[in-house]
Formats: structure tokens, sequence, C-alpha cells
């Protein structure tokens, strides 16, 4: 099917921290093809792979050295290979990482391009002449912090670099880098991925001119704990040029049959608007942003991305994921709203999988995996330890996987991982889980195999109903109602037009009233005319 990709579930799988198979404490491809049976039992369409890619861990893999091999500490090419050819033999879909923004300072272009003004790859990065006071060349930030500019000797020139000093940013403006790039995404397509998900795909392009970026208006007297928040970015990335290269990749997919790319729009004052153009015509098939991965919890928040993005780009597609790689796990982040652990799992799961667009879900997510309260000196992320203790990095996010309740690391691995495994975290493995009926695990289950059966929650599009906060209340398409009590205080509606249940959680039916407890949902059928209403006597328009 040409279209697989909308409205599908892709699973975010973390390589390092997912299934370790020789033993060394480092998740492994071997490790993944092993576990690749549970994927397709869960029920998603799709796999996400964070890098793989031959890199020096700077930044965990998104700093690239050789964009056409595997880094030996998770296998070779030949591992690779057999985890497609399985992935494929369950039927699912293998989606790997793109990091095209920057490289590795230990590339060998790199390399070439700093050692001086006229050789063959001078060109291929962003290089500026220092100011006449010596200063960098505008105000740009790095997003870990300081500068976006560091001095090279050797060119007598600062180089741009959007995260660390050791990921120079290739300069899109030359046409090679654009070809080169796009070879090795051809290299993979190859080998038969289905597809690419694109890190950071808004900062391609710089701003030629180099103008200053703007303070940003919203930021008052207090200082951002990274003050690269404190800037408004409209010239070091979101150029318009990144729109044609886009369409360039796109051509490239279009060559070979049922290929996808979902793009990363990183930090962006119009998220959802810039989703909608980056996914429009010939360009990505769909993009997702940061916008349901922060601390917004409430039923006008997420009805806003919706209605904000099939408004402003009805010809788009967006993705939805309320937890990565780089964010706290949503059930620890969303938990301050005083619900408890398990039923804001089941109801995010339930929620998350009723929304409009693509659906990612990240290792863990379904057994309601909580973020890892980490030490200091167990840090291995530059963010935390850049921004420690106001900001405590993504380790927490990204330790590793749980599968039973294995003493020494929870069946992820017979050596020492790499992150340690605590006690919240090995509470909430598969194995205790399995065929539970009551877990999140098994929730997610039956909603995954509801989504998939069922074509209006693929698909269909949203019509919203006015119910009051803490409410939120939708048709999917003309056949499934959804309604999700987000707080942890009971409330009731009145329903017209539910026949048959076809899920639900602490939520109880009488006649056409139904009672929410604490963070209670329930997906009906669609029968006739359909109305939510807030409240037992609610007047039914």
């Amino acid at each position: 099917m040409a279209e697989w990709w909308r409205g599908s579930v892709t699973y975010q799988i973390y390589p390092r921290s997912f299934q370790d198979a020789n033993g060394d404490g480092d998740g492994d491809l071997a490790g993944i093809t092993r576990r690749l049976p549970y994927l397709a039992d869960l029920g998603v369409d799709a796999i996400w792979l964070s890098p793989v890619f031959v890199s020096p861990m700077a930044d965990m893999g998104y700093d690239v050295s050789d964009y056409t091999d595997i880094d030996p500490r998770f296998g070779s090419l030949a591992d690779f290979d057999a985890m497609v050819a399985r992935a494929h033999e369950l039927g699912l879909k293998v989606i790997i990482d793109q990091v095209l923004s920057h490289s590795s300072s230990e590339h060998p272009h790199f390399i070439e391009s700093r050692g001086s003004r006229d050789n063959p790859k001078s060109d291929w990065y962003v290089w500026a002449d220092p100011k006449h006071d010596g200063s960098p060349p505008n105000n740009w930030l790095s997003i870990f912090g300081g500068g976006a500019w560091q001095w090279e000797t050797r060119r007598r020139q600062y180089y741009l670099h959007n995260f660390l000093a050791e990921q120079p940013d290739f300069n899109f403006h030359n046409p090679d880098v654009q070809d080169w790039l796009l070879s090795t995404m051809r290299f993979w397509l190859d080998r038969g991925v289905d597809g690419f998900r694109l890190d950071t795909v808004n900062f391609y392009f710089h701003d030629k001119l180099l103008r200053d970026d703007p303070a940003d208006f919203r930021v008052k007297d207090k200082p951002e704990w990274n003050p690269y928040g404190m800037q408004y970015h409209l010239f070091s990335k979101n150029q318009p040029e990144n729109l044609p290269f886009l369409e360039r990749m796109r051509k490239l997919l279009d060559e070979y049959e049922a290929r996808a790319m979902v793009g990363e729009m990183g930090e962006s004052h119009h998220a959802i608007r810039m989703m909608g153009e980056y996914t429009t015509g010939k360009r990505l098939h769909k993009c997702y942003s940061f916008e349901m991965l922060g601390d917004g919890f409430s039923a006008a928040h997420f009805r806003r991305q919706i209605d904000e993005f099939f408004t402003g780009a009805p010809g788009g597609w967006p993705t939805w994921a309320f937890s990565n790689h780089d964010v706290v796990r949503h059930v620890t982040r969303w938990s301050k709203q005083g619900l408890s652990d398990e039923a804001l799992a089941k109801l995010a799961g339930a929620l998350l999988l009723s929304l409009q667009g693509s659906i990612c879900v990240y290792q863990g997510e379904e057994l309601g995996q909580t973020e890892t309260d980490l030490e200091f000196f167990e840090l291995d992320d530059p963010q935390g330890k850049r921004f420690w203790p106001e900001n405590k990095g993504r380790d927490g996010c990204r330790t590793p996987m749980v599968w039973d309740n294995a003493e020494a690391s929870s069946g992820f691995s017979t050596g020492r991982p790499w992150l340690p495994i605590k006690g919240p975290q090995a509470a909430r493995h598969v194995a205790g889980q399995l065929g539970d009926p009551d877990s999140v695990l098994e929730l997610y289950r039956r909603m995954l195999r509801l989504r998939r059966e069922t074509e209006a929650l693929r698909t269909g599009r949203t019509t919203f109903f006015d119910t009051s906060e803490p409410v939120l209340a939708f048709l999917r398409g003309a056949e499934v109602i959804c309604v999700f009590n987000l707080s942890p205080e009971t409330h009731e509606v009145t329903l017209t037009g539910a026949g048959a249940l076809a899920i639900s959680e602490n939520a109880e039916r009488t006649g056409d009233r139904l009672k929410l407890h604490p963070n209670g949902f329930a997906l009906f059928e669609a029968v006739g005319e359909v109305s939510v209403a807030d409240g037992p006597a609610a007047a039914v328009s």
C-alpha cells in the first residue's frame, strides 16, 4: 500500500537501550532483531531506529562520522540487513534516523574542510570570518549552550554548530553537499529501508547574510535555563530554501515503492504552521513538532493542535507523539496534574491512539514507563552535564527497556547496562504485564488493534464537541465517538448516537449518561446523529 504511513503507528527504538544481545551492556541490532516479534504482536506498523551509524558518540549518535556504515557497538551491515529482512517478514516497516543538518567533527569531509580555505571540501560547512574585534560573525546561539560559532585556527575562521562544537553544520547552499547527502539516503533505500525520520528538518539552511537573530519578545526579565530560548530564531534556521530541498528528497523517495519521510520540527515559534507547510505538496509525507511533548495537558491544548494543523494545512499530514528520546517521559511530565501513573498511562495511550494523524510510540511508553531519576555521576548526556541541576538532560528517558524481573538487568543484558535500571522502572516490565487485562501493555494492545481495524481512527476527520474542561470529546469520521476525562475528579456527560462500546476505562454508561471517573475514557460506535454535552442533564442540540 503506497500510503501505508497515513494514520500509521510507528514504534521508536532507542537502539542502545532496547536489547543487548552480546552482554556488553549496550543494546544492538541483533538484540532488536530478537525482539521484533514482540513489536509485531503489539500491533504497530513500523519501527524507527535512532542513529546506528558510525559515530564518536559526542551526542549519542547524532554526530555521524560515516553515513553508510554501522557503528561496531551496534553490529554490522550484515546485522542491519538481517534486522530489516526479519522486520519485513513480520509485516513491520523500518524507518531510520537521518542526521543531515550536521556531521561529526570527525567526519572526513569536515577534517578536510577545516584544513584550508581552498581545498575541495572547503565550502562544505558554514565558515565565516570574525568581526574586526575578533568576535563571532553574529549572535547565533547553540542549543547546548553558549555561542553557535567555534574558532578554527587553521582557517582563521569560525564554523557554525547549532548543537555541540563536535557537530559542525553542513553548508546546504552548496549543491554538492545536497547531492552527496541525497546519495547517502539512496544507499539505505537500496538496502530496503522503508523511509527516514529526519532530524531537525528545519535546520538545513542558514541565512546567507548571517543576520543576527532578534530577541524573543515572550522572554521578559527572567533568563531561560538555556539562553537559546531567549532568541527568536529567524535567521539561524527555518529558511525558505528548506522547501525546495525537501522536494528533492521527496523526488528521490518517489523513485522507490511505498517509502515515506517524517521530519522533526526542531523548536519553532510557528511549529504547527510549519508542519503543514513542510508536508504540503511533494515535500515530506508527515512531520512532528514538540507541541505535544511538553507540559501542556488540557482539553483545549490537544484540541488546539489538531484544529490548527488541519485548518491551516488541509493537504498536509502530522505525526503526534507524547514521549521520545529528547523529553521527560509523559507519565512523569503530566503526573503533576494529580493523576495516578497507571491511570494516566492508560488515558494517554488511548488518547494518543485516537488522534487524527500518524502516531509515534516511544519504547516503554506501552508499559507506562516513568522517567528515571539519575545522579550527576550517572549521566552520559552532554545536555544534562551542561545544564545540571536546572535541567537533568535526556538520559532519564533513555534508560534500558525492561523485559522481565531478572535481578541483574531486567532481561535487557547479561552485563552491566550503560545506564542504570532503577526500581520504579524495573517494576514496569513486559513479562509482568503481558496477558494481564488490567495492565497498561494490554490496554495499548487493544487500542492498537482497534485503530488498525477501524479506518475512521486511522484517517477519519475530527469533529470536536464543545465540552468544558477537563472533558475532551470528538468524533472520528462518522464512526467513532471518543470521550476523555483529563482530570483526577469524576465528570459526567450526556451522549446521543452512541452505539456499541469499543473500549473504556474507569467509565460507566447508563442510558444516555456517561460517568467518567478519574482519568476515565470511552470509545463508542457512532449511530446516527451524535452529540456529547456537559453534565447528565445538559440539553442536547
